[in-house]
């Protein structure tokens, strides 16, 4: 069985570079990969994460209202959870998805505050 990979074309460097998909659909569902963002701010830094969500998703032919799940890992977690839930709330609407907020100690990418996994629906 082949793996339904989904690459939008801006991270098509990452995937053959880190060998990793952005996402898979599988079973009716796209599993997206952690995204980390970048920006001076907590908040531009996780806009650019919900950014480069939306644009996976679009790839897969789903968007944010498609979310059934999401997992957030941030580093200072009392620190930057009103900065994640204030833009988390501009990308995503009620109903809202089951979400799980984690803190962690850092990321692969020095300096980040977070890292997002969503899945999402496929419609039908």
């Amino acid at each position: 069985m082949t793996i339904d990979v989904i690459v939008p074309e801006a991270m098509r460097k990452a995937y053959d570079a880190f060998h990793y998909a952005p996402a898979v659909r599988e079973a009716g569902l796209i599993f997206c990969s952690g995204v980390i963002g970048q920006g001076d701010s907590a908040e531009d830094e996780f806009r650019d994460v919900w950014e480069k969500i939306g644009l996976i998703l679009a790839e897969a032919g789903a968007d944010y209202a498609d979310i059934v799940d999401t997992t957030i890992y941030m580093v200072d977690l009392a620190a930057n959870a009103a900065a994640m839930a204030k833009v988390k709330d501009a990308f995503v609407q009620a109903p809202y998805p089951a979400s799980t907020w984690i803190g962690v100690t850092g990321f692969v990418r020095p300096g980040a505050r977070a890292e997002i996994k969503v899945t999402a629906r496929v419609r039908p």
